[in-house]
């Protein structure tokens, strides 16, 4: 299936400055909009009452994160003699669908992330984090960046991760039609795009096939079309829909990128799409700065620079890219070991441990006082200064509806009709409303 074939399924909010030593990150942000009120599960405090020591599970998504854990793990052991962890790496996909399920037990995953949104409020709905206020840990984190990770007054975990969910670029592709910094409208955007076309390049990497990472770039095709900032949370209330003449404005957006693509995107993986990257096949890979690290492990040497889909009139538009505090870490309210899940825990919130990190996956940190040495942070580093929003993706507290409205995209940009993209998501986001009540 060809690219152009069917598929069918006042607002600044972060300031910063990150980057070599001696600079930081200081940022002001609000929690998402949507969140869901309510109050939690009924866990209580961590039990430190137990010595540390014994087995640990540390469940996560982050299989491209693994090596920079080994070596936090290992440091992590060398000062707790008698301790052992063992990572329980997932995909998102699986992760996001199954976690809660597979982790309740308290068999795997005394230590936890959640995904911002959804994951987030079942976790806490459900009992499974514990509350965390008591721990001395919250001190250690940038306040404005962890408000994700709390419910009712309450800390239930830390978003560890400062991420970029829009497209990456390739710059030496890029600056050899003359571009120097990410488009800064539609139009500029699609010349861009014929530009590298017309070099032999495949303009973007976009893989369809992995759900999570293909509905990323939606954050910024609706960034400033949406009629408000909580557009999703609108649109799984009722009170927006598909079908209204804004998201219609976003399907075809995401039509107008069909040239532009890569053949059978709808069955390319992830990690093809990064390889298409890699080597130079295609100048952008849509999914976000979390891609970059997997990147240089995979060979990349030149400079990488966001590039957000800008899908404003020339002259307009609100925010220039997006933002994410996600990889909300938690403490498994089953765990037998508690007292050592919260070491582990503490041990990641230390700045020097929080900047191995960071520079070994090319992502700034919510902790504070963190140094950053990596090339490719110290790069992107003056988006933290620029208009961004909270990823609206992660508004929608129904995984169904979200992951419908995403796939609108998809199907518009491989050979559906805008029209009925948005009426075939739009009936699914009505059976999903009615079957909450």
């Amino acid at each position: 299936m060809s690219a152009s074939e069917k598929w069918q399924p006042t607002r600044r909010q972060l300031l910063g400055a990150a980057g070599t030593a001696g600079l930081g990150i200081l940022l002001a942000s609000c929690a998402g909009p949507g969140a869901a009120p309510g109050g939690g599960g009924g866990a209580e405090g961590v039990d430190t009452s137990g010595e540390i020591g014994g087995d640990l599970s540390f469940a996560h998504w982050r299989g491209e994160d693994r090596e920079a854990f080994e070596e936090l793990i290992a440091k992590f052991v060398e000062e707790n003699p008698g301790v052992t962890v063992e990572q329980d790496i997932s995909t998102s996909v699986d992760y996001e669908a199954q976690a809660l399920r597979r982790l309740r037990g308290g068999d795997i995953g005394d230590v936890a992330p959640a995904f911002r949104g959804d994951q987030f409020e079942q976790f806490v709905s459900a009992g499974f984090f514990l509350p965390l206020d008591d721990t001395g840990l919250t001190e250690k984190y940038q306040a404005a960046l962890i408000a994700d990770g709390s419910r009712d007054g309450t800390q239930y975990g830390y978003p560890y991760q400062v991420v970029y969910n829009v497209p990456i670029a390739n710059m030496d592709i890029l600056e050899s039609i003359g571009v120097t910094e990410a488009p800064t409208h539609w139009d500029a955007y699609m010349d861009m795009l014929e530009k590298i076309k017309a070099k032999g390049i495949t303009p973007i990497a976009f893989p369809g096939a992995d759900a999570g990472n293909a509905g990323q770039l939606m954050n910024s095709m609706v960034m400033n079309l949406g009629p408000t900032d909580d557009m999703f949370a609108r649109v799984q209330s009722g009170e927006y829909k598909c079908t209204d003449d804004w998201f219609l404005e976003v399907l075809r957006h995401y039509e107008e990128l069909a040239p532009y693509i890569q053949p059978n995107a709808a069955g390319t993986a992830v990690e093809p799409a990064q390889q298409m990257f890699v080597t130079g096949d295609a100048a952008i890979l849509s999914t976000g700065s979390y891609h970059i690290a997997a990147a240089r492990e995979l060979g990349a040497e030149f400079p990488i620079d966001l590039v957000p889909a800008r899908t404003n009139a020339e002259g307009e538009g609100d925010y220039v890219g997006i933002y994410n505090a996600t990889f909300i870490l938690g403490l498994n309210s089953a765990g037998d070991n508690q007292a050592t899940a919260l070491a582990w825990l503490e041990f990641l919130s230390q700045p020097e441990n929080a900047g191995f990190y960071g520079d070994a996956t090319a992502q700034h940190t919510s902790v504070a006082g963190v140094e950053y040495q990596n090339e490719d942070l110290q790069r992107i580093a003056p988006w933290l200064e620029r208009e961004l929003m909270l990823a609206p993706r992660f508004q929608f507290l129904d995984t169904d509806m979200r992951n419908a409205v995403e796939a609108a995209g998809l199907a518009a940009m491989t050979g559906t009709s805008p029209e009925q993209a948005a009426e075939d998501a739009q009936k699914i986001v009505d059976e999903r409303v009615a079957a909450q009540g």
